[in-house]
């Protein structure tokens, strides 16, 4: 079992990602949007929204730092593990909190809001249950970890592992050896990337990042002598 779900699962989770990011690039890439509900509603989105995406783009920047950098690098810079341990749950604590309470607005939203509720897409009820329980896990292993009910360094067994699935040589012993609560957290979050491409969260990879290096648009001013002899053109007309 820590076979399969430690060394086979996690490609088989960006195995689906990338094939099915891909495919929907080529055959449905208008596909790849959020499908706003903003015109439906727009009061409660304007608080969730930000504070559900700042907050999961810290989560997002600590997973990376806490997962591919070893410790080794941290110690090599004078940063003590305590330092580095109080850095990093202090900050991801407030991000986590604002990235749940985010979605916990979000979610409120999208089934007590009558407009929204129809628009909701039958994935998204599966995508939602899947982001909710990685968030609330990885909150609960976190004050976990923090608190001493669990003895746990994940640097020297979570990051390990994950950082041995580069060279295809996944140390499952180590993520077999973890906390229950991590072990869960970790299911849920590649459960969440091979759902990425059937959901609307493909739409993390459709953002218009060519609208920085396009043209500028030109636009010329007319000189006002040219309009002078001209009659005004022809408008709507009330009618009679």
């Amino acid at each position: 079992m820590d076979l399969l779900l430690w060394g086979v699962m996690p490609y088989v989770a960006v195995t689906l990602l990338i094939a099915g990011l891909v495919w929907r690039a080529r055959y449905d890439r208008f596909g790849l949007t959020t499908h706003s509900s903003q015109l439906q509603e727009s009061r409660l989105l304007r608080i969730g929204s930000p504070l559900f995406h700042f907050g999961m783009v810290f989560v997002v920047l600590g997973h990376v730092v806490g997962l591919l950098v070893p410790d080794s690098w941290t110690d090599a810079v004078g940063v003590s593990d305590h330092t580095y341990h109080l850095v990093a749950v202090s900050t991801g604590a407030v991000a986590g909190v604002a990235a749940a309470v985010g979605i916990g607005i979000l979610v409120y939203r999208r089934f007590t809001v009558p407009a929204v509720r129809r628009a909701t897409l039958r994935s998204d009820h599966l995508m939602y249950a899947v982001l909710l329980g990685a968030m609330l896990l990885g909150l609960v292993a976190t004050v976990l970890n923090s608190s001493g009910a669990v003895d746990y360094n994940y640097r020297e067994g979570i990051s390990v592992w994950f950082r041995s699935l580069f060279t295809l040589q996944p140390d499952y012993h180590l993520m077999g050896a973890a906390p229950l609560a991590f072990k869960l957290h970790v299911v849920f979050g590649f459960t969440l990337f091979a759902l990425i491409p059937f959901s609307r969260l493909a739409h993390i990879v459709s953002a218009p990042f060519k609208y920085v290096f396009r043209p500028y648009v030109v636009y010329r001013a007319r000189d006002p002598r040219e309009l002078a002899g001209r009659r005004p053109k022809r408008g709507w007309e009330r009618a009679s």
